[in-house]
């Protein structure tokens, strides 16, 4: 039986009993009940807090896609080096993917998902733009390929690397830190043609 959560945490406890479950079974596949237990407060608090279940998603979503921003952008020198740069943004995708498993998770599986609302998207973008930027700027100066657009090479590099950590969560690989350098090698060879 899950313990009571103080009041002034009730809150806190629905979001993280949220992302608990969501990044276990996807937001299709829970119930509003099942956050509810998970979070030790009755059903009807939940909408004390959020007015349906899509608002609590989006809350969360939010929050983690703030949190990961926060990762990839903050302190980051995106003047030094491009390899160096382009190894600093892998090693911290791998970082918040290892640290923040449940929260990765999750995040993967919300991209482009119906219900996102518009702030959400509007966040989303928001967290993308340095990474989108980069890339320009690195097309234009001749550094990463210009026969494809920048867009399409940040989808080509986050579903590598998405791909990457889904093998490895279904059981299908293991892998070693050589391996993860070996992916980001790839990767960058991809956007640089070499």
């Amino acid at each position: 039986m899950p313990q009571a959560t103080p009041i002034s945490d009730k809150r806190t406890a629905l979001l993280a009993a949220a992302l608990e479950v969501f990044s276990e079974h996807g937001v299709d596949g829970v119930a509003v009940p099942e956050i509810s237990r998970r979070a030790g407060v009755a059903t009807g608090t939940i909408y004390r807090y959020f007015p349906s279940k899509e608002a609590l998603v989006n809350e969360l979503y939010r929050e983690q896609k703030t949190a990961l921003g926060r990762r990839l952008n903050e302190g980051f020198d995106r003047k030094a080096e491009p390899k160096a740069v382009f190894a600093e943004f892998w090693r911290r995708l791998v970082a918040f993917a290892r640290e923040e498993p449940r929260a990765y998770r999750f995040l993967e599986l919300q991209d482009h998902r119906p219900y996102l609302d518009k702030a959400s998207l509007k966040l989303e973008r928001k967290v993308l733009a340095p990474m989108s930027a980069s890339v320009q700027s690195l097309q234009a100066k001749g550094i990463f390929r210009s026969d494809v657009r920048h867009e399409v090479l940040i989808a080509l590099m986050w579903s590598a690397f998405v791909n990457l950590f889904k093998a490895e969560r279904d059981g299908y690989l293991k892998l070693s830190q050589k391996d993860i350098a070996a992916a980001r090698d790839a990767c960058w060879r991809m956007f640089t043609d070499e």
